[in-house]
């Protein structure tokens, strides 16, 4: 037995664990897997799933390529634990640890089609130079009543006071204090699983909060948001509402974001290489910035990655349409806060909370390494507001897959194979989508065309 496998093992033990979830990131960032009784995860050396699993849509289903991507036969992928990722599962019923497992093909490579994997092939790239990304995400979402019937619209949950938000309450202790219960659960789980987060806030929409995590790896970070997703919603289970991260849940509310707070450091020493030794921003700093500006256009749909995710991003709405950058500007797509020299990063807005954090954080930090091996150069900081700016991104899903692959740096970084498929899953979405007649459209079309 590996080492590896000597310790997950003795912490099940020592756990008393009676079940196994073995999980993997779908295409979506979905948690897909198998349960598995501790005596059976201790008997095997691997696990295996269909590698198509991968590749499903949000509802499930697959492309009509898909077969292009995947063996035609089937065929399975072999699953390694990945002991960094082991955690409890607080709201279990029984004793029951988590796995995020580590994909490969038949033949030992790391499979094209995990998006674990791409992230990982973005910080090598990273290592290869010496450099190492920091990365500190802010996680927005939704608390609603429940909503068994898709076709009504959500609600804002009741409190404890008896009655729902009803106007902005911004920042609002009181507010908060609502949901003290279920606040002082999610945080409980997340102690339980030795999550980083940090503040959690009352953001601007009805019910909408927001919270931060500690600065860290990239890839840490990434597993701990994508369990911290299935962490939310269970702790709003268990008090009889629902949490969701859809980047638009609601027509008169403001969206949800995931945004990257990000910087660069040596990987001997941690250096901050957005600074020099005088304290000013090096030309690596405003070359990373030029990479955000130049490749976001066409990875848009990585950070906008569902059909509803594009309605967040529209004008006048606080989320970024453009590509301006600016100190300490939360009206721009990439702002600079204002700190100490050390902490001096970029805040990547634009992705919505909706997103597959894999693709997300290696979308970002591509664009970033881009930037500074081509030496772009940035424009100059924005002054004043962007909300009125002009639109320079996708206002659709179908419109940014359109340009996903318009530039082979990136189809090198990320693969033919994983672009390919990623188009192909998330256009079959919004011709599904697409399918479906709105009541806008029978309220003004029916009668009147």
């Amino acid at each position: 037995m590996s080492s590896d496998r000597a310790d997950i093992a003795h912490w099940l033990t020592q756990n008393q664990i009676s079940e196994v979830e073995c999980l993997i990131p779908d295409i979506s960032g979905t948690a897909r897997g198998k349960f598995v009784p501790v005596e059976q995860f201790l008997g095997q050396s691997e696990a295996r799933l269909p590698e198509a699993v991968l590749i499903q849509t949000v509802t499930g289903e697959y492309s009509d390529t898909h077969w292009d991507f995947v063996e035609p036969t089937d065929t399975d992928m072999i699953l390694l634990p990945d002991p960094d990722t082991l955690r409890i599962v607080p709201w279990a019923s029984k004793p029951t640890a988590q796995i995020i497992h580590n994909c490969f093909t038949m033949d030992g490579e790391p499979h094209p089609l995990s998006t674990r994997n791409i992230l990982r092939r973005i910080l090598n790239l990273y290592e290869e130079d010496g450099l190492r990304p920091v990365v500190a995400p802010e996680m927005e979402f939704y608390l609603a009543a429940r909503n068994t019937n898709s076709a009504d619209e959500l609600q804002p949950p009741i409190g404890r006071s008896g009655r729902a938000e009803s106007s902005r309450l911004s920042f609002s202790i009181d507010a908060m204090a609502e949901f003290d219960d279920f606040v002082a659960d999610m945080y409980s789980y997340a102690r339980a699983q030795k999550l980083d987060v940090d503040t959690i806030i009352h953001e601007n929409g009805a019910a909408q909060m927001e919270i931060n995590f500690v600065h860290g790896d990239a890839l840490s970070l990434a597993d701990q948001v994508f369990t911290f997703k299935r962490t939310v919603r269970e702790a709003a289970h268990k008090h009889g509402i629902y949490a969701t991260f859809m980047a638009k849940p609601m027509q008169s509310e403001p969206g949800s974001a995931m945004h990257i707070h990000q910087s660069v450091v040596e990987r001997d020493g941690g250096a901050n290489i957005f600074i020099d030794k005088s304290g000013e921003h090096t030309p690596a700093f405003l070359s990373y910035i030029a990479g955000l500006q130049h490749y976001t256009p066409e990875l848009i749909s990585l950070y906008a990655s569902n059909v509803n995710s594009y309605r967040r991003l529209a004008p006048r709405i606080s989320a970024p349409v453009s590509m301006d950058w600016g100190y300490d500007n939360r009206t721009t797509a990439f702002r600079v806060p204002s700190g100490p020299g050390p902490a001096t990063r970029v805040e990547n807005r634009f992705p919505g909370a909706d997103v597959n954090p894999y693709l997300a954080f290696a979308a970002t930090l591509a664009s970033g390494y881009l930037g500074m091996k081509k030496q772009l150069q940035a424009t100059q900081p924005h002054m004043g507001t962007a909300n009125e700016d002009k639109v320079e991104v996708a206002r659709s899903l179908e419109e940014g897959l359109r340009h996903l692959r318009d530039s082979p740096e990136i189809e090198e970084m990320f693969g033919e194979r994983f672009l390919s498929a990623y188009t192909a899953v998330k256009l079959h979405e919004f011709e599904a989508f697409n399918q479906v007649v709105s009541a806008w459209e029978r309220e003004h079309l029916l009668l009147q065309v």
